[in-house]
């Protein structure tokens, strides 16, 4: 085997989180994944040898594992406009067990390749020098990369290699995954988490005046064109003035839970089963920021994922 994806060859593509954000949801978030991690570990190990299966951990935004200030990528003023906006404060950015140290500190038998991914050069020396004690006993492969180049990567070793199974954490504090990466991974063994930003960036975007001055950003995240995306979230009613009629452009209603909705209905058409319900995570007002998803191929990883859910949704 050699050192890239096709191979799970020596080097790993596992997404850490980008942003390690702190605070309640935060930890929400870490938690179900970790159960599921362990839920998913249990399944594959009791068949993996008999089909000869390959367990690849792909963490898109690995980050530094634990981190309390933002990434300096090309939109982080967006962003941090956004994240003061979201009532996420500061004290919340506490540094905390992040998601790769988890997955690796699991005590069953564990992934073939764990490959971290992060955009920053120095957050990915942080993770390697933070995850050093790990090098003796797992596989780990750290990629200073764009996460949506690695997620194309990745699917295409998976489709030439059907032995390969990935469990794959993108958890992005912002809009960095463009759709068409996330449509590489139809058809692959692949169980994907995803954090979508629908509060605390999405739901801005759609401004109420519908000029969507970023509507570049918002169709490469949804997959979907500016004609679709504004009969989706606007409505146009038509009113009686002192001029005459004139037609005023409402936003939806409850916009967050559209958005949510309508980037479920678009995992759909990539896999088979999706979580129709996703963990949502609110911020200290208690307003929802994150939809935290699972898809996958295999109903009892979406049986699995929603049951985690609910528990931690408290229904």
């Amino acid at each position: 085997m050699a050192k890239e994806y096709n191979h799970i060859e020596e080097e790993s593509f596992l997404a850490c989180e980008p942003s390690s954000w702190g605070g309640q949801w935060t930890e929400e978030k870490l938690d179900a994944f970790e159960k599921y991690v362990n839920a998913y570990l249990t399944i594959m190990n009791a068949s993996r040898d008999k089909y000869n299966w390959k367990l690849i951990y792909f963490d898109g935004f690995a980050g530094s594992g634990s981190r309390n200030e933002m990434n300096k990528e090309k939109d982080s003023p967006l962003l941090l406009d956004f994240f003061k906006e979201s009532s996420i404060k500061k004290e919340e950015l506490n540094l905390y067990k992040g998601a790769a140290e988890r997955v690796l500190s699991i005590s069953q038998r564990g992934f073939d390749y764990y490959y971290f991914v992060d955009n920053d050069p120095e957050s990915s020396l942080k993770l390697h020098e933070l995850l050093s004690r790990f090098e003796n006993e797992k596989t780990l492969v750290y990629r200073n990369s764009d996460a949506n180049k690695q997620i194309e990567m990745l699917a295409s070793a998976m489709q030439k290699d059907r032995k390969l199974a990935s469990l794959v954490l993108l958890d992005p504090f912002g809009m960095q995954v463009d759709w068409t990466s996330i449509e590489q991974l139809k058809g692959t063994r692949t169980d994907l988490w995803i954090l979508i930003p629908t509060g605390v960036i999405v739901n801005r975007l759609l401004d109420r005046k519908c000029e969507l001055t970023h509507i570049d950003k918002l169709t490469s995240f949804f997959g979907k064109d500016e004609v679709f995306l504004k009969n989706y979230f606007y409505k146009i009613r038509t009113v009686d003035t002192l001029f005459g009629e004139t037609e005023i452009v409402e936003k939806v209603k409850k916009p967050i839970e559209k958005i949510a909705e309508l980037y479920i209905e678009q995992l759909k058409t990539i896999f088979d089963y999706v979580t129709e319900k996703p963990l949502v995570l609110y911020n200290t007002r208690n307003t929802p920021i994150f939809h935290f998803a699972c898809a996958s191929n295999n109903q009892t990883a979406i049986k699995i994922a929603s049951q985690i859910i609910k528990k931690k949704q408290g229904l």
